[in-house]
């Protein structure tokens, strides 16, 4: 008797044939910002109200850095590739090049500066 898990079944089906990693990416993403959006609101939380110097050395120290750059680089992503799903179903031929262009480059953008100010912010405080 062989065994074929879901996941194998559906591998290769579709159009595109990549659609079960797209939706798979997609879970995995969202399970992590399931489990990273409280993290970051408590480490958001715990900055609100210090002043500029107190911020910059809160997010100088290594658990609120990184929290917050996972949860940037995850959701970020998760950005993409969701919005890549509404710009095929919505919109054809030059309209979706230039969106999935856009949505690319302002997603990387989001992320290089959330990362750039993390980093700046480590080794000024």
């Amino acid at each position: 008797m062989r065994y074929i898990t879901p996941l194998k079944a559906a591998e290769g089906l579709g159009a595109s044939h990549t659609g079960t990693l797209h939706h798979w990416h997609m879970t995995v993403s969202a399970v992590a910002l399931a489990i990273l959006t409280p993290a970051f609101l408590m480490v958001v939380g715990n900055a609100i109200g210090l002043p500029r110097e107190g911020v910059i050395a809160y997010f100088g120290r290594p658990y609120p850095a990184i929290v917050t750059a996972l949860f940037i680089v995850v959701g970020m992503i998760h950005f993409i590739k969701g919005t890549r799903i509404m710009i095929d179903d919505y919109l054809d031929e030059t309209e979706r090049k230039v969106a999935i262009i856009f949505s690319v480059i302002f997603g990387w953008g989001v992320i290089a500066a959330a990362v750039f100010a993390l980093a700046k912010m480590a080794f000024t405080g």
